[in-house]
């Protein structure tokens, strides 16, 4: 369809929930709402769903049985392709713990799969890259491999983002690390987002890191010093700083939903972004598989380390967290909605290209059920099948 116009009973826009009414799509992008049907106009009738942005995962290790950390530009592809036709439109393939040098060759093979994609590939768009690791703590080292957990090093950040092709937008480390507050500055000089996470720091070490440029916190709640009235920790400390970001995985496993919505209260759902923390065996049936040099067992709608049995990560889906919280009761549909597109994207710097139906821009969307069931992804207007 070259030119269409998209009918629906709701449009999640940047300004306001509104319809039912029409948007146009010309030759891959979005044009104007308006009320009426344009004269003339193919019909694309999606009566009775809500369309909206395509959903954007800012934190994801792979999916479909390929990881971020094989190294293996085939296999982003592949995931990417898998991704689309979840509601996933846009990602930020995530790093784990690893040595300086696999690190190095994942940002790579990122690259290489980003850079060869022609025009026909229908797959969610790689935005960048996030580290997750390796400047963590071994305290909260959860489900990364402690073997190589080091100090911020600036210099290795700069050989990672230069095998990235500069797409490296966001990275993550534990403040208590000697040298915290000079790579969150001298990454917050480059533009890239610094996030507090895997971590024991107190509240005040994480307020240190905030005041020198951290906009964001890792998977909040998990693997990090929690909130205690003596110490708020790290938690406490994503909790009062308003204009920072709080990572949250919303699959019923890592977070109770209680602990979610007092997230959300304290903090505001506009500042609460809604991750997977997918692992690459995400989208598999159950049973036994790699994950970061570590063993995992994918069972009951999560995956966990196979030797000591803590969870390794999620196995969901954008669409499905996004459910999550409104069904839960916690935020409206729009919200949850926005907190699955907008504020990740904004989070991440990437708004400037996915998270918002803005005229010009990309017509890769979503079209929901009004209970938010996914029922398509569009690419650039054109079905993903």
């Amino acid at each position: 369809m070259g030119t269409y116009a998209i009918k629906a009973e709701k449009f999640v826009l940047p300004g306001a929930l509104m319809g039912p009414g029409y948007l146009t799509v010309a030759d891959g992008a979005f044009g104007a709402y308006s009320d009426e049907a344009p004269a003339g106009a193919e019909v694309l009738d999606l009566s009775g769903k809500w369309v909206a942005p395509g959903f954007v995962d800012t934190h994801i290790h792979g999916f479909y049985n390929h990881a971020t950390t094989d190294c293996d530009a085939e296999g982003i592809n592949i995931s990417s392709a898998e991704l689309a036709r979840r509601g996933t439109t846009s990602w930020l393939p995530t790093t784990f713990t690893e040595s300086p040098e696999h690190i190095r060759a994942a940002c790579a093979a990122i690259a290489q799969a980003d850079e060869e994609r022609g025009p026909e590939f229908a797959g969610a768009h790689v935005q960048g890259i996030y580290l997750e690791g390796p400047f963590f703590t071994q305290k909260h080292v959860g489900a990364q491999n402690p073997e190589y957990l080091i100090d911020p090093s600036v210099e290795l950040f700069e050989d990672w983002q230069e095998a990235a092709g500069g797409r490296i937008r966001k990275s993550a480390l534990a403040p208590e690390h000697d040298g915290s507050v000079g790579y969150v500055s001298a990454l917050a000089a480059k533009g890239v987002v610094t996030c507090i996470g895997h971590s024991d720091a107190t509240y005040d070490q994480a307020l240190a890191a905030v005041n020198a440029g951290s906009t964001c916190f890792v998977h909040t709640y998990n693997g990090m010093r929690g909130l205690h009235h003596r110490e708020p920790g790290i938690v406490g400390c994503a909790m009062t700083t308003p204009q920072t970001y709080a990572e949250l995985i919303c699959d019923g496993h890592h977070v109770m939903p209680a602990a979610i919505n007092a997230l959300v209260r304290a903090k505001g759902w506009d500042h609460v972004v809604l991750i997977t923390d997918a692992l690459g065996c995400a989208g598999m049936p159950e049973g036994e598989y790699m994950s970061g040099g570590l063993p995992v067992v994918m069972r009951d709608g999560a995956c966990y380390l196979r030797d000591e049995g803590n969870l390794a990560g999620s196995v969901a889906t954008m669409a499905e967290v996004v459910k999550n919280v409104y069904d839960w009761g916690i935020v409206t549909a729009e919200q949850a909605i926005r907190m699955g597109t907008e504020v990740p994207a904004r989070s991440a710097g990437i708004d400037a290209v996915c998270g918002s139906i803005k005229p010009g821009r990309a017509a890769d969307f979503v079209a929901l059920e009004p209970d938010l069931t996914l029922a398509a992804t569009y690419l650039a207007g054109e079905l993903v099948k």
